[in-house]
């Protein structure tokens, strides 16, 4: 299958079969297969760690879910069920924090805490304590998940050099896409980034010979505001010495791959590769398959959500797990 809608029929069957073997008679939702109704969204959760997602959900500031969590299909929901069980796993997570960055780890850091005071190694749509980016309206706090840069998921090691690293976490599953962004909020987006997103105040490279507007094509705009909240972190955060982004996203899902934005065109043929080649520093840009991510999780006992997420993301596996 080589259609832009061809990854997404597949998995909207996939994901079907399984609500339809796991969560009858749950599922069926809005007359699909892959839904749950909206009320009860946690069954799209992997049963493990249904509670402690509503817990951490609860911080200050509330993480917002996503309009579609009760959707098989949602990217919030799979990159919940992929990466918080490591939360209560700090030695597994600094295992596969090196197996994605190469980095030697030696610890894993609180990244954040929830109204109880339990710290917490991983956390989801991340935003930071300060608005980097310009993105807060005047009397109103921004918010996790919904209307502000965030990540959808971060977490912080301190690496074999002592240095504080902060990796955040972009997940992808079968987004893709083609047009321009809505050209009303072009104003709004200049004023807020054309002074920070260029070296030397901020991460694409000075001499890149390319505009703002250039990057108002998904997923180029959301890769350059990542990256300027990573960049602008590192910069003014005295708590964080080194700051990154990963790209995670299936190796099947081809689309997410094309160059949407004719002025990046002349660059190459891959967004993620162009995207790196435009940045001051392209080792603060990382793109990883999800197989390639998780592979180690196979040869690994202490990640005891394994198995569900096998059965659960079938395609998700590279044929021939690493073993690590």
């Amino acid at each position: 299958m080589t259609s832009d809608q061809s990854f997404d029929a597949e998995q909207r069957r996939l994901q079907g079969a399984w609500f339809t073997e796991n969560l009858a008679p749950n599922h069926g939702y809005a007359g699909a297969a892959y839904r749950v109704s909206p009320a009860c969204r946690e069954l799209n959760l992997a049963p493990a760690i249904r509670k402690i997602a509503e817990r951490l959900f609860a911080a200050e500031p509330v993480i917002q879910w996503h309009q579609h969590a009760n959707h098989g299909l949602s990217s919030q929901v799979c990159c919940l069920n992929f990466l918080l069980p490591f939360a209560g796993k700090p030695e597994l997570l600094r295992r596969w924090v090196e197996h994605v960055t190469a980095d030697g780890v030696s610890e894993m850091l609180p990244i954040e805490s929830d109204r109880a005071g339990q710290p917490w190694n991983v956390t989801f749509e991340w935003i930071g304590d300060t608005d980097h980016l310009n993105e807060g309206k005047e009397g109103a706090s921004r918010k996790r998940g919904a209307n502000a840069t965030a990540a959808d998921a971060a977490v912080r090691y301190r690496d074999a050099q002592g240095r504080s690293n902060l990796l955040l976490i972009e997940w992808k599953y079968t987004e893709h896409y083609g047009q321009p962004l809505g050209p009303t909020g072009n104003a709004t987006r200049r004023q807020r980034y054309e002074h920070i997103f260029r070296h030397p105040n901020g991460p694409i490279h000075a001499d890149a010979n390319v505009t703002l507007d250039d990057f108002f094509y998904e997923p180029f705009y959301q890769m350059l505001r990542q990256q300027m909240l990573a960049w602008h972190t590192e910069v003014s955060d005295p708590q964080i010495d080194r700051a990154r982004v990963l790209h995670l996203s299936p190796s099947g899902n081809r689309p997410l791959h094309r160059v949407t934005s004719p002025g990046l065109r002349r660059f190459g043929d891959d967004a993620f590769h162009v995207f790196r080649s435009l940045l001051a520093n392209p080792q603060d840009f990382i793109s990883m398959s999800i197989e390639d991510a998780f592979a180690p999780l196979a040869a690994w006992p202490e990640a005891d959500w394994y198995p569900w997420l096998r059965k659960r993301y079938s395609s998700l596996w590279a044929e021939t797990e690493v073993l690590a």
